[in-house]
């Protein structure tokens, strides 16, 4: 080490401690703490400075209203040295919080960690170690949790945004997730919306937790995005997994679009009503319809179906028959690519895999909030992989 005094700033000084870091200097804990309690005094007096400065100016203004000091209130700052408290001091208008934004209320490095460790679905406690050898000390589930909330921004703003008419097709289905109450877990559904691009690509636009799938939750849902932004114009189907709720909702909120009824949700229907012996021949006759060359040659395999099956299970047969115009609105696509494309909502049950995979760890959500955090950040990990990245906030204001 030099000797000698070294006039540098926060992150000059910070930068060092990186470089012998990556030289391979060991940052023994006593170093660290020593760190955190210099970074600490330097930012708080700093931050005393910034109240004194503020209030001299305000006293040399003729005619300025009076202010005067309003004690303390404790922030965190993580960094690499680890978990820094501070107390920031203020006036009754003004806070010094604005030095320690300047410096970064935490780094974006320790950001993303975060960020990372939710979309990869650790509980908090786990996100503490893996938070271990960047900071160089375990932190407490308190911590991460309060860090975790500064995400709350980013999810609102997720919501909040504008969107763009900018899709060919739109995808609506309602999936089922638990969540944990004082009572035990309760299984509530996510209402989600996807559109399909003109390239091709699959965009998780919005989500919502639910307390169900009636007409006024989808109602509300499809509201919010119509008012947004999501009118629905240059749309050629919607995609529905075939709730009466969800139906009800569409022919209020945009009425005149095409709906396609899920090819998926509606064989299973079918094939409840069958034995299971017959599952297989019924299946490949399903098939049939769905993969026909065209909407005559669809219904001309329906026909075949009905005629086979009617006289064995006419339950099966009339699942079909009474949704069939809707289950043949794909073809109104010439291309066999977003035929298929469009045929089902299997789009968005292949996310939820995502989502389950990845959190599986924590069993079941602890609260809405939580299920909101980990939906966002799923999905926008998601998005990305699509090419499509939704800008968020990752830092907190106050």
């Amino acid at each position: 080490m030099p000797q000698g005094a070294v006039n540098w700033s926060v992150r000059q000084a910070v930068r060092a401690i990186k470089a012998m870091e990556h030289q391979g200097f060991e940052w023994s804990q006593d170093y660290r703490a020593a760190g955190r309690e210099a970074l600490q005094k330097v930012l708080e007096g700093r931050m005393a400075r910034c109240v004194e400065g503020y209030l001299e100016r305000l006293a040399a203004r003729d005619g300025s209203e009076p202010d005067r000091r309003n004690g303390h209130y404790v922030r965190h700052l993580l960094t690499e040295l680890g978990d820094i408290e501070l107390s920031v001091p203020r006036t009754r208008r003004y806070s010094a919080m604005e030095v320690v934004r300047a410096y970064a209320r935490r780094t974006a490095h320790v950001d993303r960690v975060i960020l990372a460790c939710f979309v990869l679905g650790l509980s908090t406690r786990k996100v503490g170690k893996a938070l271990v050898p960047i900071l160089g000390e375990s932190v407490s589930p308190t911590t991460v949790s309060r860090v975790a909330q500064t995400l709350d921004a980013a999810v609102s703003a997720f919501h909040r945004r504008r969107l763009k008419d900018a899709y060919r097709a739109l995808l609506f289905d309602g999936v089922v997730l638990a969540r944990r109450t004082g009572a035990g877990a309760v299984r509530r559904p996510v209402l989600v919306a996807m559109g399909i691009r003109p390239d091709g690509k699959k965009e998780i636009i919005d989500y919502r937790l639910s307390a169900s799938e009636s007409e006024a939750e989808w109602e509300a849902f499809l509201s919010d995005l119509y008012g947004r932004g999501l009118e629905g114009k240059g749309v050629a189907l919607i995609g529905v997994d075939g709730g009466k709720g969800l139906l009800a909702a569409l022919s209020t909120v945009v009425p005149g679009i095409p709906v396609q009824r899920c090819w998926a949700h509606k064989a299973r229907n079918v094939l409840d009503k069958v034995r299971k012996a017959d599952h297989e021949a019924a299946r490949r006759d399903l098939a049939a319809i769905r993969e026909a060359q065209d909407v005559r040659a669809a219904r001309s395999a329906a026909r075949r179906f009905a005629d086979r099956w009617e006289p064995v299970y006419p339950k099966a047969v009339a699942c079909l028959r009474q949704d069939l115009d809707d289950l043949l609105t794909f073809f109104l696509f010439q291309d066999p690519v977003w035929r298929k494309a469009v045929r089902t909502t299997n789009a968005i049950e292949r996310k939820f895999v995502e989502v389950r995979r990845r959190t599986r760890p924590m069993g079941v959500f602890s609260d809405r909030t939580s299920m909101d955090r980990i939906l966002f950040a799923v999905f926008t990990y998601e998005n990305s992989k699509q090419g499509i990245y939704t800008p968020f906030l990752l830092t907190q204001n106050s």
